[in-house]
């Protein structure tokens, strides 16, 4: 029996269960397999690194800013102060240390776990069922949180939310990458394509780089994935920078959810959703780090306030929602997804006429920059130009 049963050992659920074991509360951490590596570029930025100063301690690398290709190879660059912007790191590393750290602040790891339903007495969740290598499993906790992921099986089981529709999620593959190359290793590389998604290349130190591309809503259906990643490592453009693609340490492909935040299924009775299970990923950049990390922090402290008055309740776990950080996110997701239909209408004509503009005129490149990077809606003079 614990005070708090966490699904899922990654970003959100690890943030959650360190916060709430450092309050003193008993806590379940389930994971698959923590030796997962989720297919991601691994970038993260300064916000992260705040969060957890020991990553500024590992030698990785120091990332002054992005440049970003619109479709047609027009350049926007943003290049950071003397702080850096952010860095990049293996998921798999990233995952396994923010996972110690949860674990050395008293968090349970049950490794080798797969939450597959809830436990239910009265028809209340008081628990979750996992297979492991000895059988089933039974966790018991007042309050369960759900951080397995956007194909989580417990987040359809609760009655929360329904599968994802193809509209919401995108479709992305990456892989890491060693061979001799020319990319400047303070930068990050996007690429913003014709179709509806965009590539990147962020630097690993050395001779090790992250290649991936990814792709959402219809064009899901418009165009195959992998052959999508071929294309991209055979343009002449790519190949310039990264000519010797040497040895492919690994790759993965993934879906991921684009369509914003689930607000109106984030919490019922003893319990939340977190993370990518509860739609906490940007809709135009796809991060998500940042977004779960503060979602599992918020979902705790909630949970904390639940604990002490011992009300599990929907209508006391839903300050988790209604918290001012979650609403500006939920707000922030909602702008960035209305702006996707401008970036890439016409096929990535609109964003090549952007980028095209940016570099003549470089008041307009700080306000393309605010509204890429801040919470900046678009005015209406900015949208005269691509009528």
């Amino acid at each position: 029996m614990y005070d708090v049963v966490i699904s899922g050992a990654g970003p959100s659920g690890s943030q959650c269960g360190e916060v709430l074991a450092k309050a003193g509360y008993s806590v379940a951490l389930i994971e698959r397999n923590c030796e997962w590596r989720k297919p991601c570029g691994g970038g993260l930025n300064h916000r992260i690194l705040d969060m957890y100063p020991k990553l500024r301690k590992l030698g990785l690398p120091v990332i002054k800013g992005p440049i970003m290709h619109s479709a047609d190879y027009h350049e926007l660059d943003y290049i950071a102060g003397e702080k850096s912007w952010a860095s990049v790191m293996d998921r798999l590393n990233f995952d396994n240390f923010i996972r110690d750290i949860a674990v050395d602040a008293g968090v349970d790891l049950f490794d080798k776990n797969l939450s597959f339903d809830f436990l239910l007495k009265d028809r209340a969740k008081v628990g979750i069922k996992a297979k492991s290598p000895s059988g089933i499993k039974e966790y018991r906790g007042k309050i369960i949180i759900v951080a397995d992921g956007m194909s989580s099986k417990l987040a359809i089981r609760s009655g929360l939310r329904a599968k994802w529709k193809v509209e919401e999620i995108a479709n992305a593959k990456c892989a890491i990458i060693e061979g001799e190359h020319y990319l400047e290793e303070s930068l990050v590389y996007i690429y913003f394509r014709s179709y509806k998604g965009y590539a990147w290349i962020f630097p690993l130190g050395g001779k090790r780089f992250n290649v991936g591309v990814y792709t959402f809503a219809e064009d899901n259906n418009n165009y195959n994935i992998n052959e999508l990643f071929q294309e991209f490592l055979r343009n002449p453009n790519i190949k310039n920078l990264i000519p010797h693609q040497d040895k492919v340490i690994w790759s993965g492909s993934y879906p991921f959810p684009t369509g914003g935040v689930l607000e109106k299924a984030l919490c019922d009775d003893r319990i939340m959703l977190i993370g990518d299970t509860g739609g906490f990923v940007s809709p135009v950049s796809g991060e998500g780090i940042q977004h779960a990390l503060l979602s599992g922090n918020i979902a705790a402290k909630t949970a904390i306030k639940a604990l002490e008055i011992e009300d599990y309740s929907k209508s006391m776990l839903k300050k988790y929602k209604s918290h001012p950080r979650i609403k500006e996110t939920v707000r922030s997701f909602k702008m960035k997804y209305s702006m996707r239909d401008l970036f890439y209408k016409n096929h990535g004509e609109s964003l090549n006429k952007i980028f095209e503009l940016t570099q003549k005129d470089p008041e307009f490149k700080n306000n393309v920059l605010d509204i890429f990077f801040s919470k900046t809606l678009p005015n209406k003079e900015f949208l005269s130009k691509f009528q």
